[in-house]
């Protein structure tokens, strides 16, 4: 049981209009029977209230405070939130004197959001789509955080493990009384279960990765040999001078990023090193960089070098796959007879003139939006999900494979474990303090 009672600004730091309060805990009740020196209002409606000093009954300030008494907040937990104004001195006497109090002391990162885990308000893939939510710079991040907010996301998982835990339930019966008078089609229905469930899960696994890029972003590299007009190109896609562009070939030695919103979808645009034989350790090593980052980028924009067209460069090989758009820069320094020399796969583009740079742009747009679009059925948000997914798949197939019965009853039992584990219902203590860090004070 908990007996702390936790306080803490819930709204953004720095000066403001409004500045939110959350007290949560047993003694929440006392802020406003104390501090504020009146009763308790009623659960759920805004009152006047005055916040006074502690040590000289001054008024610190005039605001509202509202109180949740538990379990219908939150937390789970009594609750109280004072509305006060948001300056800087406001704030700082504020804290003061809620941290001065013996029945009070100050939040940890995310302890808000574990209390309310702890207390049964959320599972873990809610808490996380409520972090996500905090965090999201994007339309579609703000979607997608939502609906795993909502709890979307963990009723998938909740329903197959229930499911799961039915069939584990009927194998163990057949083993347990086999002598008793039981249905002898027990064993078929456990079977055609655990193969639609392993059929769900592989399903559910097979989606290119869109909640992580949706949640992380989609990552697009644009590689090419130097002064083939890369720095340029990320220039003008960001709007903005974010790398150095010069005649000198090998300006950019390092990866530059520009984080970008394109169509809803959050996009890390890279710059990279020319590729070329390296003239130093440093180029070697920007190089190298510009290769890795090429490898595992989710778009490729391989850029060629107009002024050498049709000419290619050997060092761009291998970095090509189905996810690669290629251009050909400068188009603009192109005669007739070069430019029909180009390939229908390939946008000829002047970094220049700004010719076919609305065809780039619709191009990047239909990538981002088929590999990141929001699916009726939420997508895996998290590299701990996939990773125990993908162990409750390995548990279900290995039980089709299996020929004892006490090593299919285990893999059942293992393939519950893996899905517990995501929604938080088994062996999640060595994860919480990772996952609720990431939360802000406050929340």
């Amino acid at each position: 049981m908990i007996e702390d009672t936790i306080f803490a600004l819930a709204s953004g730091a720095g000066k403001a209009g409004i500045a939110v309060y959350r007290i949560s805990g047993p003694n929440a009740s006392q802020v406003i029977l104390d501090l504020c020196d009146q009763a308790l209002p009623v659960e759920r409606q805004a009152v006047r209230a005055e916040l006074k000093d502690r040590n000289d009954d001054v008024v610190i300030d005039d605001g509202l405070a509202l109180w949740f008494p538990g379990p219908r907040s939150f937390t789970g937990e009594d609750v109280v939130e004072l509305h006060l104004h948001g300056g800087w001195a406001v704030t700082s006497a504020v804290l003061e004197n809620l941290g001065s109090a013996d029945f009070l002391r100050i939040a940890e990162p995310g302890e808000f959001t574990r209390r309310a885990f702890e207390n049964g308000k959320m599972d873990l893939t809610a808490a996380e789509g409520l972090a996500d939510l905090i965090n999201a710079e994007t339309e579609a991040q703000r979607l997608q955080s939502q609906r795993q907010m909502n709890g979307e996301l963990g009723e998938i998982y909740q329903k197959w493990r229930q499911r799961l835990m039915h069939a584990s339930a009927l194998f163990e019966a057949e083993i347990d009384f086999s002598d008793e008078d039981l249905p002898g089609d027990l064993r078929t229905k456990v079977d055609n279960e655990v193969n639609q469930l392993a059929n769900d899960i592989k399903f559910h696994l097979d989606d290119g990765g869109q909640g992580q890029i949706v949640r992380d972003g989609f990552y697009i590299t644009i590689v090419g040999p130097p002064n083939a007009g890369k720095s340029s190109l990320l220039n003008i896609i960001s709007k903005k001078k974010a790398a150095i562009v010069s005649e000198e070939a090998g300006t950019t030695r390092d990866v530059i990023e520009v984080h970008l919103d394109i169509k809803g979808f959050p996009v890390i645009l890279a710059d990279t090193a020319g590729l070329r034989e390296p003239e130093n350790m440093v180029e070697l090593e920007g190089i190298r960089r510009a290769k890795d980052r090429a490898k595992s980028a989710d778009l490729i924009v391989a850029v060629h070098d107009g002024s050498h067209w049709p000419q290619r460069d050997s060092y761009m090989d291998g970095l090509s796959d189905s996810h690669t758009i290629h251009l050909v820069n400068k188009v603009d320094l192109l005669e007739v007879t070069r430019k029909t020399a180009m390939e229908g796969s390939y946008l000829g583009v002047s970094a220049l003139t700004g010719q076919g740079l609305d065809l780039l742009m619709a191009r990047l747009k239909e990538e981002i939006s088929e590999r990141c679009h929001l699916s009726a059925t939420p997508a895996i948000t998290k590299k701990r999900h996939r990773q125990a997914l993908e162990e409750s798949l390995h548990c279900l197939v290995r039980y089709q494979d299996a020929g004892e019965s006490e090593l299919k009853a285990e893999d059942l039992r293992l393939a519950v474990r893996a899905l517990g584990r995501i929604t938080g219902q088994v062996g999640v203590e060595d994860i919480l303090d990772i996952i609720f860090s990431e939360f802000c004070i406050g929340k």
